[in-house]
């Protein structure tokens, strides 16, 4: 997802559509307006020449920001993102909201951890019931960047700071200063999570590791069983390493399979309908044969059950009954 400043002045940014829509609605909230690029098949991220042909097409100073997705927990290659961005003048946002503990190794050995401000200005996560760490909703916004960071602190609290080191000068006939005093120095939100989904995340940080590894198991013995089938897969290469929020497999029948495995109690799940086609954006003139690799993509992808405390029982019910469907 491209997002910049275009001619009207307007923010616009470059979105990938295999997202959940909030990724792209966030620039909508701030009156932006988002530009799609297709997938790449291999991985069903963003694909970067995708996002290089478009900003080809445009001037430079059109766009101001790219918004990758760590889509399914596979680490999108910022390092590449990274180049690309400052060819063109361009900030980072990275959706890291599927990838707690991914990471890649870029071309000079070095390695990145999904959402460490190592490249990106800013990355969201999320703490959704059904994400690496599940503290009831909210999210969380990591950055190396100070400015941005005492920026944030006031948009979730009102626009409201109580720091004197950032008080704006007096004026003639203000009353005297005392502790009680704040600014109120933009308009902001109230953004802040409850103490208790704050203590519920942090609990969850003492076996983190475990659920990741745990997650791994899981996708490994997925990857396994399906290896050599009609059913495809997608194994990340060696400098990956993949967060499994979803494992993702893509088949002929997408519909006839989904149906089936509800008959045996599976709740599999399609993630995500490319959100270019969503009546909301489809008024900004979006259409089905936009981004063909995309809507490919989607008519065959579904994601198999993926979670900590899947038993291998489980598992191995979900594996039979995905093979019985297919013929394998």
């Amino acid at each position: 997802m491209l997002y910049g400043a275009g001619c009207t002045g307007r923010y616009t940014r470059y979105h990938y559509p295999i997202t959940f829509s909030a990724s792209a609605n966030c620039v909508r909230y701030c009156g932006g307006d988002v530009y799609f690029a297709d997938i790449d098949p291999e991985t069903a991220l963003l694909d970067i020449n995708a996002v290089r042909a478009l900003l080809e097409q445009h001037p430079k100073g059109y766009f101001s920001g790219i918004i990758p997705v760590d889509f399914a927990g596979y680490p999108v290659d910022l390092a590449a993102f990274r180049e690309l961005a400052d060819a063109y003048g361009l900030w980072l946002l990275e959706d890291a909201c599927h990838a707690p503990g991914g990471a890649f190794i870029d071309s000079k050995k070095i390695e990145h951890r999904c959402g460490d401000g190592s490249l990106a200005e800013l990355a969201i996560f999320s703490f959704h019931p059904v994400k690496h760490i599940a503290a009831g909703e909210g999210g969380m916004i990591t950055t190396n960047d100070e400015a941005l960071y005492k920026h944030l602190l006031r948009l979730r609290t009102h626009g409201i700071t109580s720091k004197s080191n950032e008080f704006t000068e007096t004026y003639a006939g203000e009353p005297e200063r005392g502790g009680w005093y704040m600014q109120l120095q933009e308009l902001g939100y109230n953004y802040r999570l409850t103490d208790m989904q704050a203590a519920l995340g942090t609990s969850q940080l003492q076996r983190v590791d475990a659920m990741l590894s745990r997650r791994q198991e899981i996708a490994k013995r997925y990857d396994d069983a399906f290896a050599g089938t009609a059913i495809q897969i997608m194994v990340p290469p060696g400098n990956v390493r993949h967060a499994y929020h979803l494992y993702v497999i893509q088949v002929d029948d997408r519909k006839g399979l989904y149906d089936f495995l509800r008959t045996k109690n599976i709740m599999a799940q399609v993630h995500y309908i490319p959100v270019h086609l969503m009546p909301y954006y489809r008024q900004f003139g979006w259409k089905p044969g936009d981004f063909p690799s995309a809507e490919r993509y989607y008519a065959r992808c579904l994601s198999l059950p993926m979670f900590p405390t899947l038993t291998d029982k489980e598992q191995e019910y979900v594996i039979e009954s995905v093979k019985e469907f297919v013929g394998v």
